[in-house]
C-alpha cells in the first residue's frame, strides 16, 4: 500500500459506472472486467477492476458476488507475495489491451506479465483489496461490506465524495450540506435512505471516527483504528476534504497487509495519489487500435471515416434533460423513445447512423414511467442499441444503463484510457471500439457537449446529416431509467 512499485490493486465495484471511475482514479495501468470469472490480480504497480453487477441483488447475492471475487485470490490476497517473473499465471487466451502484440511475441513480452491468474501463488509484491461504495449508499451496501470485511485484519471505510458535495460529518452523509436521509437524491429507489453510514452497513460492526480525530494526522489516526480493531469493529470516518480522505489512506497505510478499504470514488482518488502516476489517465492510454476512426482520445480521421457516437442516456436524475438539450443545440440528433415500446420484448427498430454523426438516445419521460418498470425499461435500451447496425463509439450514463449495454453488444473488457471529467471515463474495448461510461448524477450542464468535443473534437454543427428520428415521438422529460 506504500509505493507504487510494489503494490497491485484489484478493486470490486457494485456498477459498471463506479468501476470505470475507480479504474480512472487509482492512476495505474488497469482492465476493467464484467465478469469476476475473469479476474486476473495484476502485477505490483498495476491494477484490475471488477463490476460485480449487484447493485441491485438482494443482500445474500451480494454477498456472495463479494466472497465469490475474493475467494479466487486463494490464502494470499491481501499478504506480500513471493514470487517469479515468468508470468505463467496468466491466464491463456485473456483478453488483451487494443493494439497489443500477439501473445508470446516479443513485444508481448512485458505484456503478458502485466496480470496473473488470481489462483496463481505467484505474483510480485503485495495486494491491496478496494470496495468500491456508492457514495449515497444505494445498493447492498451493508451486505458487501460484511462479506468483504471476511478475512480482512480491518477494514477503513470512507464514503465521502468531496468533488460532488457530498461529506461525511458525525458519521452522516451530507449532499449538499442536507443529510442524505432528508434530500431527494434517494428518490428512484424503493426504500427510505439510511440515516447514517453506519446504519446503511448494518450488520457489519462499526465505529464512527470524527472528522477531529482525521485531522490529527496519520500517526495518530492510525492509532484510533487499532484501537477500533482491537473491539472487533471497523472504523467508519468522516471526511469533508479530499486532505482528509489523504490522511485516512495514509493511516490505513501503516496498518499493514490485512487492511482492506472500502468508499466512494473520493478514497479510491485519495489512494491514486498515493499509489499512482501523477495525473488520471497517464499510465492507461492504450496504443490506437487499428480499424476505425478515431485514432486517440481527442483525435479523429476524417468525418466521412469516423464511426457514430451514440450517447444512450439512461439516468434518472434530472440533471440529464439539461446535459441531452445542450448537445442537442450543437447540432446533435435526439431520439426519445417511449416506455411502453422499451418495456416489450422486441428491440426499438431504427435506422443506421451514419458515420461521422453524434445521437442521442433517450427515454421519453413526458407521460410518466410505471414505478417497477425502470430495469425493464433499461434492458429495452440495451436491446435497441446492440440492434442498431454497425459499431459506434458509446457514451453510456448511469450504471445500469452502462452494464446492459455492453452486455447486449458482447462487451466483456474495458481498457481505461482516462477521464475527459470527473466521473466520465474514456475506455477502449478490446476491439477498439471508444465506450464512455459516466454515473447519472455527475457532470454539469455541459457534460455531453465536453464528452463530445473529446471523441469528436469537430464542432458538431459541422457533422453529416444525422438520421431522422421514429414518428410520434414527444419531447424527451427523462425518464426514469438508471
Amino acid at each position: 500500500m506504500c509505493r507504487r512499485d510494489d503494490t497491485s490493486v484489484v478493486a470490486l465495484a457494485d456498477d459498471l459506472s463506479g468501476a470505470a471511475e475507480v479504474a480512472a482514479l487509482l492512476r495505474l495501468p488497469s482492465r476493467l472486467l464484467l465478469h469476476a470469472a475473469d479476474l486476473l490480480v495484476p502485477a505490483a504497480g498495476e491494477c484490475a477492476v471488477v463490476d460485480l453487477d449487484s447493485r441491485y441483488l438482494d443482500d445474500d447475492a451480494a454477498a456472495d458476488a463479494v466472497r465469490a471475487a475474493l475467494a479466487g485470490a486463494g490464502p494470499a490476497a491481501g499478504t506480500p507475495a513471493a514470487g517469479d517473473d515468468t508470468g505463467s499465471g496468466a491466464r491463456a487466451g485473456g483478453p488483451q489491451r487494443p493494439g497489443a502484440a500477439p501473445p508470446h511475441s516479443g513485444a508481448h513480452a512485458d505484456g503478458s506479465r502485466a496480470f496473473r491468474a488470481v489462483n496463481s501463488p505467484t505474483g510480485h509484491g503485495r495486494t491491496l483489496w478496494y470496495k468500491k461504495c456508492d457514495s449515497l449508499l444505494r445498493g447492498p451496501v451493508g451486505a458487501e461490506a460484511a462479506a468483504f470485511a471476511e478475512g480482512a485484519g480491518l477494514l477503513v471505510i470512507a464514503t465521502a465524495l468531496p468533488a460532488a458535495r457530498r461529506v461525511v460529518r458525525g458519521g452522516v452523509v451530507l449532499v449538499d450540506g442536507v443529510p442524505l436521509h432528508e434530500c431527494a437524491a434517494w428518490r428512484a429507489e424503493e426504500r427510505a435512505a439510511p440515516r447514517s453510514v453506519a446504519e446503511a452497513l448494518a450488520p457489519l460492526p462499526t465505529t464512527d471516527v470524527p472528522v477531529e480525530a482525521v485531522r490529527q494526522g496519520p500517526l495518530a489516526l492510525a492509532g484510533r483504528f487499532r484501537e477500533v480493531a482491537a473491539r472487533g469493529r471497523h472504523p467508519v470516518c468522516d471526511a469533508e476534504s479530499d486532505a482528509d480522505l489523504t490522511v485516512i489512506t495514509a493511516a490505513a497505510a501503516l496498518l499493514g497487509p490485512g487492511t482492506r478499504l472500502l468508499g466512494s470514488g473520493g478514497l479510491a482518488s485519495a489512494l491514486g495519489r498515493r499509489l499512482g502516476f501523477p495525473s488520471p489517465g497517464t499510465p492507461q492510454a492504450s496504443p490506437a487500435p487499428t480499424g476505425t476512426g478515431t485514432t486517440a482520445a481527442g483525435t479523429t480521421g476524417a468525418r466521412g471515416s469516423e464511426p457514430p457516437l451514440l450517447v444512450v442516456a439512461g439516468s434518472a436524475d434530472p440533471g440529464v434533460t439539461e446535459q441531452v438539450a445542450r448537445l442537442v443545440a450543437a447540432g446533435a440528433r435526439h431520439v426519445p423513445l417511449a416506455p411502453g415500446l422499451l418495456a416489450g420484448p422486441d428491440p426499438v427498430v431504427l435506422p443506421a447512423l451514419a458515420p461521422g454523426t453524434v445521437t442521442v438516445l433517450s427515454v421519453d419521460g413526458s407521460d410518466g414511467v410505471r414505478p417497477g418498470s425502470a430495469r425493464r425499461i433499461v434492458a429495452g435500451l440495451a436491446r435497441t442499441v446492440a440492434a442498431l447496425p454497425g459499431r459506434p463509439d458509446l457514451v453510456l450514463t448511469g450504471g445500469e444503463t452502462a452494464r446492459r449495454v455492453l452486455d447486449a453488444v458482447g462487451v466483456s473488457t474495458l481498457w481505461p484510457v482516462g477521464e475527459i471529467h470527473h466521473g466520465a471515463v474514456h475506455s477502449r474495448t478490446t476491439d477498439g471500439r471508444s465506450v464512455v461510461t459516466r454515473p447519472g448524477s455527475f457532470g454539469g450542464p455541459d457534460s455531453f457537449l465536453h464528452i463530445a468535443a473529446a471523441l469528436r473534437p469537430r464542432p458538431l454543427s459541422s457533422s453529416s446529416p444525422l438520421p431522422a428520428a421514429p414518428a410520434a415521438t414527444a419531447p424527451s422529460q427523462q425518464g426514469v431509467t438508471q
